[in-house]
């Protein structure tokens, strides 16, 4: 039997959001990553990848994308 990924999403993605979040899973020293709305598309990406992208998003690299 193949384990099966434990998804997770972040903790600012409350009840209210309802399929409106991306969850990411590791599995076999890859990280994958799927949005909630389609989640038969997962992207498969290493830990470094996500890692600087996380790094980025806390130092606003893409708060210029957010509508406002």
């Amino acid at each position: 039997m193949v384990a099966q990924p434990a998804w997770r999403k972040s903790s600012f993605s409350g009840a209210d959001e309802g399929n409106n979040c991306v969850e990411l899973a590791p599995l076999a020293g890859a990280v994958l990553l799927r949005e909630s709305d389609d989640p038969r598309v997962i992207v498969t990406t290493n830990p470094a990848a996500v890692g600087a992208f996380l790094d980025a998003l806390k130092d606003g690299a893409f708060d210029d994308l957010l509508l406002t």
